[in-house]
């Protein structure tokens, strides 16, 4: 047993909660490193830290950090029992940092049942003159929330905005494993057109339509409903921030931007193989976490993969 701990000072204190989390890994790999490159390491966790270092584009830090673990041999597993985590989590009321931001991590329910139930997602879009962004907030049976935030570099309505917030939180959910999703809108129109109340007339609202409807096609129920603004103000003030001061913003949520719309087709050359190649391993890795038997050939994949 290895006693690491360190706390954050500066900038460090208004990273995200998921960003902290990966920061206290970097700590404990670069603390214990001949531990780290000797053995495999499983990570006991009920935050989707895995999903998140996948899909490095959203932070400089965290493709850094994706970077520097995928040197080691990392497995991610879900926490089912919080005997091995008191310690820990007495550290963590002491610094009191995180406290307020992890609200019941330490849950005694499996964390992956928590993806069977049923989560809250809370879009809003803003357009204006000085650019377009969206903030979605996506919240699961227990209250924990992961909240986004988007940069459109292209030019949209704001029905458009409120599109491309509720397919951006539909991804993020589907990636997580989510099957049971109630979305929440303060758009009137994007709410009934997805629910075959209002007629999408105009062409390109017809292709949003089409894209949250073969999202949802996957999930096991969806709902989709039309809140007051005043109830959906925490999304509301995400969009306007990311449309206007994204520098600001960056240091406190996650934020991604986006190079073009959502619906618009991607041209690419079709590619077909009748046998595995050298992106295969690759590409089971990162889709499925699957790692070939030889130990030295998955840790070569494990490291190249990031």
């Amino acid at each position: 047993m290895y006693f690491v701990s360190r706390a954050l000072h500066g900038p460090q204190i208004n990273y995200p909660v998921i960003e902290k989390l990966v920061l206290a890994l970097i700590y404990a790999a670069r603390q214990l490193r001949r531990y780290f490159q000797a053995h495999e390491i499983e990570v006991l966790t009920s935050c989707p830290i895995k999903q998140v270092l996948l899909k490095p584009e959203t932070s400089g830090r965290l493709a850094k950090w994706a970077t520097e673990l995928g040197e080691h041999d990392i497995s991610y597993h879900a926490r089912v029992s919080i005997k091995g985590q008191a310690l820990t989590d007495f550290l963590l009321e002491i610094l009191g940092e995180l406290q307020q931001e992890i609200t019941d991590i330490t849950h005694r329910r499996h964390p992956e049942e928590k993806t069977h139930q049923q989560w809250t997602l809370y879009t809003d879009g803003a357009s204006s003159k000085e650019g377009s962004g969206a903030g979605l907030i996506l919240t699961n049976p227990t209250g924990e929330e992961i909240t986004y935030a988007l940069r459109f570099d292209f030019y949209t309505s704001n029905n458009e905005a409120e599109y491309e917030a509720l397919l951006a939180g539909l991804r993020l959910a589907v990636k997580m494993g989510v099957e049971k999703i109630v979305a929440l809108t303060d758009s009137r129109q994007a709410a009934n057109q997805v629910t075959g109340e209002f007629e999408a007339k105009d062409k390109r609202m017809e292709k949003y339509v089409k894209s949250v409807q073969r999202i949802t096609s996957s999930l096991k129920s969806f709902t989709i409903r039309q809140i007051p603004r005043g109830s959906n103000r925490r999304a509301d003030t995400l969009s306007k921030l990311a449309s206007t001061c994204l520098g600001h913003l960056s240091k406190e949520v996650m934020v991604e931007v986006l190079k073009e719309r959502s619906i618009d087709e991607r041209q690419v050359d079709s590619l077909s193989t009748t046998r595995p190649s050298w992106m295969t391993p690759i590409i089971d890795y990162l889709q499925h976490a699957i790692l070939l038997d030889d130990y030295m050939e998955a840790r070569k994949t494990r490291i190249r993969a990031p």
